[in-house]
């Protein structure tokens, strides 16, 4: 039970905090919309059956049971039918004209490809009578695809761009407000004695000489402030000063229970490989020694340090989507076959809340490196979620965007052309084909992923 509960807590935070993440992703939807004039009716965070709801104002809030998704209903997202579009064929529904084309397998070629057209003119035909439901009668000026198509651009990318902000503000937090491990100034161990570095021997034997800084009278918790007269602002110039000063008599001043004492230090002189700062090779150089490890302390980092790292874990999370059908072919043949899975390979939700759970129960780690690796975990959540969105497809934010664009490119050549009329809005509700596709493959991956990580889940090292 002592093992099971930080697990199960460790769970917890990662599902509360994707849905967080949820729910800042459609407050940004939202919060656009509105500021646009686009009446939206609902705001809900997950999927299923609704477990609470309330309502305020024209709109809907609430929680679903599955907290794995969420959306929000703007009225009228995808424009009228053209005038002069053909009308569809069928009148049975989307399923029954399935069932109708399937059925039609011996009828002749011209037969069957306009049984075809009238499929899909049947799906984009119910996505814009689905679409004109929404509108109440009085309130058709505050349709969705009524907006410039800058104003659409904005409300569509408002999601994902929280997801980048809230994985920007993770890692500022975890790069600047905890910080990264590094060595300090103040000592962990003090040797007693020093060994060749061939040696694997991890105590003193008669033969092996005392180390200097045994002799000088160092002790673990000492924090070094100056030596040589220099005062010591970091273990690398420690460990430079050192190194340089072998069979030399160095002044030391240590603060120790909150008093300086002062010593004196000779670094013996001892064979070591150091790197050559001119040429970058690995030489062979007498240095000197005293015997002393640093203590690992978190140490704030710079904004630039942040904005660096969310650049590069940004464009490592993008190299995952743009080579996911490749890797989604070595998940499955782990997941149906006796080779391991990559540690590198992508993961699903069911995935990252195992990680999370192992980060939780993990003797491993310190409790501020918990808390850090969490940050991290949820860092790359926002970052896949803001990255998977942008992909130009419907029903992605991206595939609305990108709608949205070829509106705005038509319009622009239309007004440098000096036509008379305004181009019609594109008609979104025509790729509602490539959009059922789109559902049905991600809906096939997320389904691979989820076996994948329960029967050969990646762990985390350590």
């Amino acid at each position: 039970m002592s093992s099971v509960l930080p697990f199960l807590v460790g769970v917890l935070i990662f599902v509360v905090g994707l849905a967080v993440s949820i729910a800042l992703h459609e407050l940004g939807h939202l919060t656009a919309a509105k500021a646009f004039g686009v009446k939206v009716t609902q705001y809900m965070i997950g999927f299923g059956k609704t477990v609470f709801s309330f309502r305020r104002g024209e709109t809907e809030y609430g929680v679903k049971m599955l907290p794995f998704g969420g959306y929000i209903a703007m009225i009228g997202m995808f424009p009228p039918k053209h005038p002069g579009e053909a009308p569809r064929d069928a009148s049975t529904g989307f399923y029954n004209s399935l069932v109708l084309t399937d059925g039609a397998v011996g009828a002749p070629a011209t037969e069957r490809a306009q049984q075809r057209r009238s499929v899909l003119g049947t799906m984009a035909e119910e996505a814009r009578q689905a679409s004109a439901d929404t509108i109440p009668q009085g309130e058709e000026h505050r349709a969705f695809y009524l907006l410039h198509p800058f104003k659409r651009i904005i409300v569509m990318l408002a999601g994902p761009f929280m997801n980048l902000v809230i994985a920007c503000v993770l890692i500022v937090i975890m790069l600047c407000g905890i910080g990264l491990p590094g060595p300090s100034t103040t000592l962990q161990t003090v040797s007693e004695c020093l060994k060749p570095a061939s040696s694997t021997s991890t105590t003193c034997g008669t033969s092996d000489p005392a180390s200097p800084a045994a002799a000088a009278g160092l002790k673990p918790g000492d924090r070094i402030v100056s030596v040589g007269g220099t005062t010591i602002t970091s273990w690398d110039q420690l460990s430079t000063t050192i190194q340089g000063s072998a069979g030399r008599t160095l002044p030391v001043v240590v603060e120790r229970d909150g008093k300086d004492v002062r010593l004196q230090v000779t670094p013996k002189k001892t064979q070591d490989q150091v790197t050559d700062q001119k040429t970058g090779r690995t030489v062979t150089k007498d240095v000197g020694m005293i015997g002393i490890t640093p203590t690992n302390v978190f140490q704030p980092q710079p904004l630039g340090t942040a904005i660096s790292a969310t650049g590069q874990q940004l464009g490592q999370v993008t190299g995952v989507f743009v080579n996911l059908p490749e890797r989604m072919v070595g998940i499955w043949n782990a997941a149906f076959g006796a080779g391991e899975r990559s540690a590198s390979s992508p993961v699903g939700i069911i995935g990252v809340g195992r990680m999370a759970g192992e980060i939780a129960d993990s003797s491993t780690y310190a409790f501020v490196s918990k808390i850090q690796l969490m940050l991290s975990l949820l860092a790359s959540l926002n970052l896949a979620l803001f990255v998977f969105n942008m992909i130009p497809l419907l029903p992605l934010d991206g595939g609305h965007i990108a709608g949205a664009v070829w509106e705005w490119i038509k319009r622009g050549w239309f007004k440098a052309t000096r036509r008379s009329s305004s181009p019609k809005p594109v008609d979104m509700a025509r790729l509602m084909p490539l959009t059922y596709a789109v559902i049905v493959v991600l809906g096939a991956m997320s389904l691979l992923l989820a076996y994948a990580d329960i029967v050969k889940p990646v762990t985390l090292p350590g």
